[in-house]
């Protein structure tokens, strides 16, 4: 069996990361991985230590790494991951101006084979977990992750608009890297 191929989402909170990976996944009838932080959050509290970025960092991980495994055994082609590495260096740095060299050396080893960044063209909706409802702060976020994106080798492609218009483009990119493999 060839490898799956793995297309994560990344950009700032409430930009339709997870929904987008929902919809593609029910869409392709395959597996994707949801945000961790998510669920470290609920449990321990928004009042977050730079500590508690790492424990969120190795549960995204454990996460995305138990998702693949079912996908392989399950025999799908793709996944789709919201939120990866760079989603927690960029957090990270934003909040605490320092990363883990944990979150650091998964950067460097992990592979994908195509990233969405999710515009925060989206309304912003309200949930006690996010912590950016400003647009400023959204749009400087958004450029942190377009920049990191644009020194890196995987393909990527913004996503944005309305919902047709995201999965449209998110269909049309993961044809295109199809493709190219």
């Amino acid at each position: 069996m060839t490898a799956i191929k793995k297309f994560v989402a990344i950009g700032p909170e409430s930009t339709g990361k997870s929904t987008l990976c929902s919809d593609l996944a029910f869409q392709k009838n395959t597996l994707w991985c949801k945000e961790y932080a998510r669920e470290f959050l609920v449990t321990n509290g928004n009042d977050y230590t730079f500590n508690d970025l790492l424990t969120i960092a190795q549960g995204q991980i454990a996460l995305e790494n138990a998702t693949t495994e079912k996908a392989e055994d399950e025999k799908k082609e793709m996944i789709f991951i919201d939120t990866d590495m760079y989603v927690m260096k960029v957090w990270c740095e934003f909040v605490f101006d320092k990363c883990h060299p944990y979150i650091l050396n998964q950067i460097a080893e992990r592979k994908y084979d195509g990233y969405f960044l999710c515009h925060p063209d989206l309304p912003w909706e309200n949930d006690p977990l996010r912590e950016y409802p400003d647009q400023e702060t959204r749009d400087r976020l958004f450029k942190f992750y377009e920049e990191l994106l644009s020194i890196q080798s995987t393909p990527w492609c913004h996503i944005r608009g309305e919902h047709v218009e995201r999965i449209s483009r998110a269909n049309e990119f993961i044809l295109s890297v199809s493709e190219q493999s």
